[in-house]
């Protein structure tokens, strides 16, 4: 069930993703040491969900990604909030290697990739991105969460059961959030020549309107042909309440070079 990341399906993917709270932000800064004179890439930066916060933290950001849609949305986000510091480029993860002659060597602070290494060559991209990293960078891998209909809540449970009738298929997939994927990724990255690889995670609680979850539920299903019969069958599925409580744990995996001399 893979969408299309254009047209409504931006538009509900800028509306209605979950941001990162500052503890992440806080936690990637500290991680990479990153200061006024950086450079970093948010690759599969979708609306700028990350690459617009972390603006203000470092000398410049890249956001890249292969949705045209998605680049449109993120650059009216920055302008909103007067970000001068991001550019914001139509590319994927096979194009690092000639951005990489663009900023040429060791110009990356931290490249970060959000909720997006699912649909890339990991262990090929970690293997690019190794030159193109600074002493003391490296790469954040960081998944935001489970799947809205993958949660361990009545919700959660009776929208997965909505989609799997609406869609006459089980609804698995993570999107890169599970432990198994995460250990993979750690393996490339240590493979790639990144060390000290492990996991930060931040906790925090959230409330969703039913327009919210439902937004969410469209920025990342393929849509269905009468949207407004699908919205009404979930929401009759669903427990009657003004909102619904998740828990959000963000993971964020690591990896870094090391000091020269060093580990």
């Amino acid at each position: 069930m893979r969408p299309e990341f254009s047209g409504e399906v931006a538009e509900h993917y800028a509306k209605f993703r979950r941001g990162y709270p500052p503890e992440v932000l806080d936690a990637l800064q500290t991680a990479f040491a990153l200061g006024g004179a950086d450079t970093v890439l948010d690759l599969g930066c979708g609306t700028g969900q990350l690459a617009v916060p972390l603006a203000a933290r470092v000398r410049a950001v890249v956001g890249m990604d292969p949705e045209p849609d998605m680049l449109r949305l993120a650059e009216r986000t920055a302008a909103e909030q007067e970000v001068r510091n991001a550019t914001w480029m139509l590319g994927a993860d096979t194009d690092v290697p000639a951005l990489g002659v663009l900023l040429g060597p060791h110009s990356l602070g931290m490249t970060v990739i959000g909720n997006a290494l699912h649909w890339m060559r990991h262990e090929t991209l970690f293997a690019a991105l190794r030159p193109l990293t600074r002493a003391g960078g490296g790469i954040a891998v960081v998944s935001n969460g489970t799947p809205l209909w993958l949660q361990d809540s009545d919700w959660s449970r009776a929208l997965r059961t909505a989609l799997e009738q609406h869609f006459g298929l089980a609804v698995k997939a993570t999107c890169g959030t599970d432990a198994e994927d995460r250990d993979r990724y750690a393996r490339a990255l240590t493979t790639a020549g990144f060390g000290d690889v492990r996991e930060i995670t931040v906790d925090y609680t959230g409330e969703l309107t039913f327009e919210q979850l439902i937004g969410g539920v469209y920025s990342a299903v393929p849509e269905p042909v009468d949207r407004a019969d699908f919205t009404e069958r979930v929401r009759r599925a669903l427990p009657q309440r003004p909102a619904f409580t998740e828990a959000v744990r963000v993971i964020a995996l690591v990896g870094k070079v090391g000091q020269p001399g060093g580990s």
